[in-house]
């Protein structure tokens, strides 16, 4: 069923609820039932009781001119109104007892004019124009601006529909909130205030505490201005005085609380909205306003106060206002102040929700991924993640940088197929494997081996990408073996920008696949990149084009920065990152950079000693010489008491040659290996144990010191602070 639109209806397809100006009400002057009995173009009465045909104007033609092109209505002109060109079609004519056609006056001008005869004036309500400044129906000068009234229930009903669709538009809570406002502000209400809980329920959690209402956002009629920019005064005063509406936020408190048993207590519990000059609003207003509740709400029946209920309990309470100059609500008001209030308490509960599946998914990829990357010896690291989109922030990406013994360190980037919860879940399932079977300092092969079977035991489709690489900052070698994934990108330090030839392999998940191993010259100042094919490939662009453009885009950053200095590390994963375009991000993206400083052969010391008694003695004596070397003879108490416990143990033992490193960086690092894979413990001698003290003095004299198990025995490190 189509409603055809009426002369004071805005044309059919514009949204009542997007320019702010309508009156949901129909004016009646005060002790009048109505306008008086007019008399039609074709002689007949036309009085209350009688309708006038749609379209009809004065002229008594069933036609109007169509709009003018270019007219728009006014910012804050009616809601529900014609455009200018159709008012000028419909003004009174003196062949029909209007007054005559008058020029339209200047910017400012709001002189009154006198009223025709035969229709009296109706005071305090918001009256249709012309484009002449009158009254259509009482010929009386109007300042611009003001809401025209709505005198049909379907108007009611348009502008519930348009403001519903209008709140519906929200996503966040903001946005809802925002969207009641300005549905509602002026076109059903001078002004707005919206309280909620504080903290907001979520789902069907039950808040503890007492509740507590805060106000949200409030909204108002702003002061209206002429072209010039001059202040003009309200409608229906031309002498205003300071009204309340212009100060909500100081004239109310921000934090309320509902106390059991109290009158806004019960007001909420009744759902329904209510006049405030109802009994039970007058006595909660003062409990929500504060003391300023008296110099806020108007007397009579121009403030509704209206719960907003959710899904399972009240959420807040919204308050509209209208000034004391405009005609007070309807009892039908109260039908649509209820459906705004419904429609926004669901929004509110919805968004809420949204927040905190947003939130949990935030927490659950910050969880998978590094909190912080470890500062191995001889490399910088750095890296970045972005998710697909803002609705999906989870996904199957991740990076990690695992330290190994040796002053090593295992660089790993993998990529599961899609960016779901549960991918993010397989991929934090992956992501511990590695880190697992990295901590047993597998080669980069088998790890890859182990995680195919790991993924396999997870499902038949679980498949994924990965790249496992380990740096020896002491050769300055690296190892990488690869499944399925883009290759690395090493930038030299002159600005060469080299794609890496790795054995592509198969991805994790296919099983029955054996994968290879390369080892390469990762030299000093040399800056790795490993990323996700996110990162290089969309549907505007394959795979190795993107990988084409990566390179091009490193060595132009690296010439910026001239050959003997390598660019920044945080400020290159940056400029890679730029390198995307608007329609470039289809998929997730993980990025890890690692620049390679390397140890010099300078600042380490090896030997290899046999397992023999004499070897102790062997180990402080070589310890004392390096140390003297590296000028660092304020440690050498320290270091030959502890290298000697930790020989001690090894030869004791091991069936092969100890071997002995000493590594010079920013602290001093040992190294002592054996070919038993058993862990010492650190454990509480008793006074008639023989043994057992040695690795309590290094826990009580080292920096820090651990044991790590490898594929052919064991290494025990310690670290002390150069002086």
């Amino acid at each position: 069923m189509t409603e055809q639109p009426t002369s004071f209806e805005r044309p059919q397809g514009a949204d009542p609820a997007e320019a702010r100006g309508a009156v949901l009400h129909t004016p009646k002057a005060p002790g009048s039932s109505g306008l008086p009995v007019q008399a039609r173009a074709d002689g007949t009465p036309s009085g209350p009781g009688t309708a006038t045909p749609c379209g009809q104007g004065q002229d008594g033609k069933g036609t109007q001119p169509p709009v003018g092109k270019g007219k728009e209505p006014p910012v804050n002109g009616p809601e529900h109104s014609q455009p200018a060109a159709a008012d000028e079609a419909v003004g009174a004519s003196p062949a029909h007892g209007g007054p005559p056609a008058r020029a339209k006056p200047s910017v400012g001008e709001h002189r009154p004019r006198p009223a025709p005869e035969g229709i009296p004036p109706q005071p305090g309500a918001e009256q249709e124009r012309t484009p002449g400044g009158q009254d259509r129906r009482t010929g009386r000068g109007l300042p611009p601006g003001r809401p025209m009234p709505m005198r049909r229930d379907g108007d009611r009903l348009r502008f519930v529909g348009a403001a519903t669709r209008r709140i519906a538009r929200g996503l966040d809570l903001d946005e809802i909130v925002m969207g009641l406002c300005r549905a509602t502000v002026p076109t059903f209400s001078d002004a707005i205030l919206v309280y909620l809980r504080d903290p907001l329920p979520v789902g069907d959690e039950r808040p503890t505490g007492p509740v507590v209402l805060r106000l949200r956002r409030t909204d108002r009629i702003p002061e209206e201005r002429d072209t010039d920019g001059v202040l003009l005064p309200p409608a229906f005063d031309p002498e205003p005085e300071p009204s309340a509406l212009t100060e909500l936020s100081s004239l109310t408190t921000e934090l309320a609380e509902v106390r059991p048993g109290g009158a806004l207590n019960e007001v909420l519990r009744g759902v329904r909205p209510v006049f405030a000059d109802a009994p039970a609003a007058r006595a909660a207003l003062p409990e929500l306003l504060g003391d300023g509740s008296e110099a806020l709400v108007p007397s009579g029946q121009h403030a509704i106060l209206a719960p907003l209920r959710g899904r399972r309990r009240v959420i807040g309470a919204a308050l509209f206002l209208r000034r004391p100059e405009r005609l007070a609500f309807e009892a039908d008001d109260l039908l649509v102040a209820a459906q705004l209030a419904t429609h926004s308490a669901l929004g509110i509960d919805k968004a809420v929700l949204y927040g905190r599946e947003a939130y949990i998914a935030d927490e659950l990829q910050r969880t998978m991924l590094p909190e912080t990357l470890p500062r191995p010896t001889g490399v910088r690291l750095a890296s970045r993640y972005l998710p697909a989109a803002e609705t999906a922030r989870v996904g199957g990406d991740w990076y990690d940088a695992i330290p190994l013994p040796g002053s090593r360190v295992a660089l790993v980037v993998g990529d599961v197929m899609g960016h779901s919860m549960t991918s993010a879940a397989i991929m934090g399932q992956l992501r511990t494997t590695a880190q697992t079977l990295a901590n047993l300092d597998l080669p980069p092969q088998e790890v890859l081996h182990h995680l195919d079977e790991q993924a396999q035991r997870l499902g038949t489709d679980r498949m994924a990408t990965c790249l496992y690489a380990v740096y020896d900052p002491v050769t300055h070698r690296i190892t990488i073996a690869n499944a399925g994934h883009p290759p690395p990108v090493l930038l030299h330090l002159g600005g060469r920008a080299e794609v890496l030839r790795v054995p592509p392999g198969a991805p994790i998940g296919v099983g029955g696949v054996d994968f290879e191993a390369v080892e390469l010259d990762a030299p000093a100042g040399a800056t790795l990149l490993l990323y996700t094919d996110g990162l290089v490939e969309s549907r505007l662009r394959d795979v190795w084009t993107g990988i084409e453009q990566l390179r091009e885009k490193l060595a132009a950053t690296a010439r910026l920065t001239g050959p003997d200095h390598p660019p920044p590390l945080e400020a290159l994963c940056d400029e890679v990152l730029d390198m995307l375009g608007p329609g470039d991000r289809d998929d997730d993206i993980a990025l890890l950079a690692a620049r390679f400083d390397g140890i010099a052969p300078s600042d380490v010391a090896y030997w290899r000693l046999d397992p023999e008694e004499t070897a102790p003695g062997q180990a402080r004596r070589l310890a004392r010489r390096a140390l003297a070397r590296w000028d660092l003879e304020d440690l050498t108490d320290a270091v030959e008491l502890l290298v000697s416990e930790v020989v001690t143990n090894a030869v004791r033992y091991a069936s092969s040659p100890v071997t002995l490193r000493l590594l010079r960086t920013d602290v001093l690092r040992c190294e002592v290996g054996d070919d038993v894979p058993q862990l010492p413990r650190l454990r509480q001698a008793r006074a008639d144990d023989e043994g057992g003290r040695g690795l309590v003095l290094v826990n009580k004299l080292a920096r820090r010191w651990g044991a790590t198990r490898l594929s052919n025995g064991k290494v025990v490190w310690f670290e002390l602070n150069r002086a």
